[in-house]
């Protein structure tokens, strides 16, 4: 339970101090937002829940690198969205549905190549 309270406390902090900084430098937020200090510590937390499994670890960056490409479909589809001229709501609902399309390609191709 500690483990998982602590998981949930980096998350946090990170989160917070991205939302605290876009109101100074939003564009170093929003690099630091998607840099991979997340996927480090995932990576980490991955790794010690599974001893250290090669086979998940490949597995586990493998995906990661592939599963860039549905993030940036987002965040290209907000974007455009914003650039447009809309409203909050529906550009996070149009960079979703992008995302959840590109997130089933991603997996479809992931599970292809097992």
């Amino acid at each position: 339970m500690l483990q998982l309270i602590i998981k949930i406390s980096i998350s946090l902090l990170i989160i917070v101090f991205c939302s605290w900084l876009s109101r100074k430098l939003p564009t170093l937020a929003g690099l630091i937002s998607v840099m991979p200090l997340t996927g480090l510590l995932v990576l980490i937390l991955v790794y010690l829940d599974n001893n250290g499994d090669r086979e998940t670890m490949i597995a586990f960056t493998k995906a990661s690198c592939w599963g860039i490409l549905p993030s940036v479909l987002f965040f290209l589809a907000a974007l455009l969205c914003f650039k447009a001229g809309w409203k909050l709501w529906p550009s996070v609902a149009v960079g979703s549905v992008v995302w959840i399309i590109g997130a089933c390609v991603h997996q479809y191709f992931m599970n292809l190549h097992k």
